[in-house]
């Protein structure tokens, strides 16, 4: 009786608690029984970090994940591997961190899923059974909504670099070709996206490198939307680091009410075709709208959103029971699609799993995120909220959140905030993959 005392004591400890720092407050329970197994696609944020609290929570649980790649490369941080202020391989990471835990790691595609017979199908034929499944699948993108735009030109000339890996060094190396007085387009897609402030970012971190190597040069965003996250956080750090609102501005932003969404690529000639005009580049970053990665199609798991509806105390599929979906793929109410999101509800999820299959109360979670952009060196900011699982439903917790303030530039907190966010970046790595 007292160790069930504790293990509930942990679960709402877990459910809650989504700082990175906090793990080494988790004691692992050995509960007895019947194997209990636990496959999990996806080898990302959301995935890494189910799979290791799992084992941390239980270590009776068999848990098996699936990655189809040996490396994941962190979606934050690249933008600086785009302006050359971070190498790649510091946005690496493997696997060996959650072997170490115990976690059966295959690499491998999951082809299929049969909700029925609870069984994974892989790309190599193999098929893999559970008890419960996570599904971490990241997103996928409506190259569709597009013309002329599409999975092959974007691998061989037009990068989106919204999946992290060769195409943001792709990215780097375009930008470091380009001549001096070269025109860079970048588009920003339609909400929900991953990583909301990302396409902004990135152009901070473009036109910082411009600054410093190629300053007659411009960056165009087109953006499919009226206003975008960190608006006035953005606005005001282009203003003071790269003319913006200028005649001589490095960054222009053409919002969707003035044209900005591009309806046409054409790879050859370098144009981007949008509502009210053309736009010939030298360089073109389009960020295609999104959608949940391939495996939540395969398995019906998507409603007509795109996305995967939930239960917020479970992250269960509303869709196909046993099946729980965590990440970007999710509906998670107003959570945001981003790493630190995923990382909080696969706690959550991992917590709620573990009570399932010990027959244990499901705790009502907690959960939060905060985001860190870096503008220029010494110039960052971030957004913060909480959210809690109430009345069948995820809701922010009023008064919890807030950014950066900006009704004057602080010159000290914008370098902590540099430096806050790079201190994150390692504790949710190491929380993840450690």
């Amino acid at each position: 009786m007292g160790n069930q005392h504790n293990r509930r004591d942990f679960l709402k400890i877990a459910g809650a608690g989504s700082i990175a720092a906090t793990s080494a407050l988790y004691t692992p329970f050995a509960i007895g029984g019947s194997s209990k197994k636990v496959v999990i696609i996806g080898g990302g944020m959301g995935g890494a970090t189910a799979a290791k609290y799992l084992r941390m929570m239980d270590k009776s649980i068999e848990v098996t994940l699936i990655s189809a790649d040996t490396n994941y490369y962190t979606g934050f941080a690249s933008n600086e591997v785009i302006s050359g202020m971070r190498h790649l391989t510091s946005i690496t990471f493997n696997y060996d961190g959650l072997r170490k835990h115990g976690v059966n790691i295959i690499i491998d595609t999951a082809a299929d899923i049969n909700a029925q017979r609870k069984t994974v199908k892989l790309a190599s034929g193999k098929t893999i059974g559970y008890d419960r499944l996570i599904v971490a699948p990241g997103i996928d993108f409506k190259f569709d909504a597009i013309e002329g735009y599409d999975s092959k030109i974007a691998n061989e000339k037009i990068p989106h670099a919204w999946v992290a890996g060769s195409q943001t060094k792709m990215l780097h190396n375009q930008l470091r070709a380009m001549k001096d007085g070269g025109t860079v387009v970048l588009s920003a897609p339609v909400n929900p996206f991953r990583c909301p402030p990302g396409p902004y970012e990135r152009a901070s971190q473009m036109a910082l490198y411009l600054k410093r190597n190629k300053p007659k040069s411009k960056i165009i965003i087109l953006d499919s939307k009226d206003k975008f996250s960190k608006f006035g956080l953005f606005t005001s750090g282009w203003k003071k680091h790269y003319g913006y609102g200028t005649d001589n501005s490095m960054i222009e932003w053409i919002p969707a009410y003035k044209g900005g969404h591009i309806e046409e690529v054409d790879a050859n000639s370098m144009t981007v075709t949008a509502e009210f005009d053309d736009f010939k580049a030298d360089v073109i970053n389009i960020i295609p709208a999104q959608k949940a990665g391939r495996i939540a199609f395969t398995a019906g798991l998507v409603n007509d959103s795109g996305w995967c509806p939930i239960q917020g105390n479970t992250f269960e599929s509303t869709i196909h029971k046993n099946i729980h979906v965590i990440g970007d793929a999710a509906l998670a109410g107003p959570m945001p699609k981003s790493g630190y999101a995923a990382n909080s509800e696969a706690k959550a999820c991992a917590a709620a799993i573990v009570a399932i299959l010990n027959s244990d109360k499901i705790p009502d979670p907690s959960f939060i995120n905060t985001c860190y952009s870096v503008i220029a060196p010494g110039n960052g900011i971030s957004v913060a909220m909480v959210y809690a699982y109430k009345n069948g439903k995820i809701v922010k917790i009023k008064g919890s959140g807030g950014l950066t303030p900006n009704e004057q530039f602080d010159k000290k907190l914008r370098a902590r905030e540099v430096e806050y966010g790079y201190t994150w970046f390692h504790n949710i790595t190491q929380d993840a993959f450690g």
